[in-house]
């Protein structure tokens, strides 16, 4: 029975990772550049450019490496978490500290899936609609070609491991999406409405960003970068945290983008069609 609640929970993550890629990708573009792009006058002025040079779809550039992988990084993450709330408890009312620890334990088996993911979105996402921008298969060829498995297409993968950035993430989204969502039970019972699913996966998609968005500015950094990062993990973390507050010249350098996060509606749209995946799913095949 749990093998069969696995496989439901692997097709419902992979649906709501697509629905996460389609409804948050554009404002996804817009916080990587805002990140990266230290001159910039904030995420508006950075949407009316791209419309103005490169046109609507720009926003979706880079699209494609998010919607193959963040379907699978999704299965891996819902059926992880799956898996960690039955290794937690046998029963099924787990606490929202228990609900945040395998929340926490998934983030931490999502980081193997996510880094390449996330690291071939932002190289195309930094790429500004010149005759010279590559499609992903050739960013994907020169990453592995030039670097490596390790220096290229995992770029990142530390900054997640060694700050816990995908486990405090994790953990914090999951936990304030099922915050709101037993509130809503509270009123509406166990069936709540589909608006409620999209409100408590934005109040996840809140807590997710506030636990430690600065982590992900440095990430998109070093990912963008033309070179490795040089010495030790914690030592070009460090760096590049430096470097961020030197460039902007305040603390809140290391919030840039935060505004137009996609995580919020993406969030949304990822738990609601979680949701009623599987719910479909455990009437299909009774489990």
């Amino acid at each position: 029975m749990a093998s069969m609640k696995t496989v439901n929970e692997l097709i419902a993550g992979s649906v709501g990772g697509a629905a996460q890629v389609l409804v948050g990708q554009p404002l996804d573009t817009i916080k990587t550049r805002a990140q990266i792009a230290p001159s910039s006058k904030g995420p508006m002025d950075i949407l009316i450019r791209t419309l103005q040079k490169e046109g609507f779809f720009a926003l979706y550039k880079g699209m494609a490496s998010p919607l193959l992988g963040i379907a699978g990084v999704n299965s891996l993450l819902f059926a992880s978490y799956g898996a960690s709330k039955r290794l937690i408890s046998p029963y099924p009312d787990l606490s929202l500290t228990q609900i945040a620890a395998a929340g926490a334990l998934a983030g931490a088996a999502n980081s193997i899936l996510a880094s390449p993911v996330e690291m071939f979105k932002v190289r195309m996402q930094g790429q500004y609609g010149s005759p010279g921008d590559k499609r992903l298969r050739i960013v994907a060829s020169e990453m592995w070609r030039e670097w490596g498995f390790k220096k290229g297409i995992m770029r990142g993968y530390w900054v997640c491991i060694v700050s816990r950035r995908n486990v405090y993430m994790y953990a914090h989204l999951i936990a304030g999406y099922e915050f709101a969502k037993r509130k809503f039970a509270e009123k509406y019972g166990p069936q709540i409405p589909i608006w409620a699913l999209l409100a408590s996966g934005s109040v996840g998609g809140v807590a997710y960003w506030l636990s430690c968005y600065p982590l992900d500015v440095v990430k998109s950094r070093i990912q963008l970068r033309a070179t490795p990062p040089v010495g030790t993990p914690v030592q070009y973390i460090l760096r590049e945290f430096k470097d961020v507050l030197v460039e902007s010249g305040r603390f809140s350098g290391l919030f840039r983008g935060l505004v137009p996060s996609r995580k919020i509606p993406a969030a949304a749209s990822t738990f609601a069609a979680f949701e009623l995946t599987r719910e479909y799913l455990e009437e299909w095949t009774g489990v």
